[in-house]
């Protein structure tokens, strides 16, 4: 094989009891998307507050410095996702989260005591590292030390701590909007809606505090007694630990790794490429459009009093959390395509009502009741199962690199979403926005089918050799020959 392959045959590894530590570490590791959640969601309250503001200090906030304020975060997270490959290989995954949270906390604070909307673009960007960081180092750490029968539930609890994120986060607008007072004066506290995100960044930090290390990680660095003594904390049975080992180091036997894998290996770079068309799928589905903008949509519908637009934008907050556990408990039952395509399905059929209620007169519950539908079919499909697959396709000596392209794509698009919806907005009218990201739900079901393979129950060092033996894509995650 050019580059080096490896055979499609892999160590099997016998499954074991599950032991309660797994949990314990599976919810500590996924505290990052909680913060991830609440960084992203609590902008979405306090840009008319802020504009207030700043305006009144004779500041001109448009609608393109907000959209400034918005994505900034979303780039300074491309560059943080960018970065991460090279630190988390270096400095290890445990160590690389606790470097976002301390970012979170220091980026919290300078969003807080901006004085203009330069500096608070500069301290969204900061912030945004942070973001990025814990956008790529969470779901990798998860799939590391998860159990494979086990693994796209536990890397479905970090895409259910960013909904949760983003719940709390439009719940704490709200509150600081219509009923705080501090310093004599009720509603519209941006500063404090930004500023009080630095205690869950520090419950975060003290997380980390109690995780061990990643075994595959160590077992690339050489350090296979580490490696071992972390997998006898987290797996019930000898056996299940040696096979593990004995598994990764298989998947080591690739002699190039990371960059150098990707330029000599073409079976690599397909994964990567897949990875990349995985996050664009994500947020081309239009999530984030209503996760920065709900009040400016709900505005749009017909809800006039900013009470209505906050209130509405909890409850949409709560749909995605709630919907976001129909991920957990079926993806490793039901497999990540199946999913997937109802997904496709209701966000496509969703968007195509939320653009029809805005074509009608007196249609603003419809208009909600298409968004709430459309967060349903997101939260339980591409939400958590997109970050799933592009911790499973990619092997061990390029799953740094690949990871590192993939996560940068996400907020690449990401930020390119965020900075033209209201260009959208205006430019095409409500309707055609929304009918348009519809439309694209379809093309990306059409993706799936060709191009994406099923990997429940499959171990990642199985999924890797089946790559590298040149396998087509969406036959990766098959266990025997077809």
């Amino acid at each position: 094989m050019a580059g080096g392959g490896v055979s499609s045959d892999s160590v099997e590894v016998p499954s074991g009891p599950v032991k309660p530590i797994v949990y314990i570490v599976a919810f500590a590791a996924a505290t990052a998307g909680l913060l991830f959640g609440l960084d992203v969601g609590v902008i979405s309250g306090a840009q008319q507050f802020l504009q207030v503001e700043y305006e009144a200090q004779g500041y001109q906030v448009t609608d393109q410095v907000l959209e400034y304020i918005v994505s900034a975060l979303l780039f300074g997270a491309t560059f943080g996702a960018i970065g991460c490959g090279w630190i988390s290989s270096s400095m290890g995954r445990k160590r690389t989260l606790m470097l976002s949270a301390i970012i979170f906390i220091l980026g919290s604070i300078g969003c807080a005591l901006a004085p203009s909307p330069n500096v608070l673009i500069a301290m969204r960007f900061f912030l945004g590292l942070a973001v990025g960081i814990a956008s790529f180092v969470a779901p990798l750490y998860l799939s590391e030390v998860a159990p494979q029968r086990l693994r796209g539930g536990m890397v479905s609890m970090y895409q259910l701590m960013i909904t949760i994120g983003i719940l709390v986060a439009f719940i704490s607008d709200t509150y600081f909007a219509e009923y705080a007072v501090i310093g004599g004066e009720q509603g519209g506290h941006w500063r404090w809606m930004l500023g009080i995100l630095v205690i869950p960044a520090a419950v975060m930090a003290m997380a980390v505090l109690t995780l061990p290390r990643s075994p595959r990680w160590l077992l690339l660095k050489g350090k296979e007694q580490e490696a071992r003594e972390v997998l006898t904390r987290i797996r019930s049975l000898p056996e299940e630990i040696e096979g593990e080992i004995e598994a990764i180091k298989e998947d080591m036997k690739v002699p190039q790794n990371g960059f150098s894998l990707f330029k000599q290996n073409p079976h690599f770079r397909r994964a990567v490429y897949l990875g990349v068309g995985l996050q664009v799928i994500q947020q081309l589905t239009g999530i984030n459009v209503i996760m920065y903008y709900a009040p400016r949509i709900l505005e749009t519908a017909g809800f006039a009093s900013s009470e209505q637009q906050l209130w509405g934008t909890v409850v949409l907050g709560l749909v995605n959390v709630l919907s976001t556990f129909i991920a957990i408990a079926f993806v490793d039952r039901w497999g990540r395509k199946p999913i997937m395509y109802a997904g496709f399905v209701t966000m496509g059929l969703s968007m195509g009502a939320v653009g029809a209620a805005f074509g009608m007169e007196n249609a603003s519950y419809l208009a909600v009741g298409g968004l709430i539908v459309f967060l349903i079919g997101f939260a339980m499909s591409a939400g958590p199962i997109v970050w799933i697959l592009c911790s499973e396709i990619y092997p061990l000596n390029g799953r740094d690199f690949g990871i590192t392209v993939s996560t940068a794509t996400n907020w690449i698009v990401n930020g390119i979403v965020g900075i033209t919806f209201l260009k959208l907005l205006n430019g095409l009218g409500p309707s055609n926005t929304f009918f348009l990201y519809g439309g694209m739900e379809i093309l990306f079901f059409i993706f799936f089918v060709l191009f994406v393979p099923e990997t429940k129950g499959v171990s990642l060092e199985k999924i890797a050799a089946n790559l590298l033996s040149g396998k087509p894509l969406r036959e990766i995650g098959w266990v025997k020959e077809q």
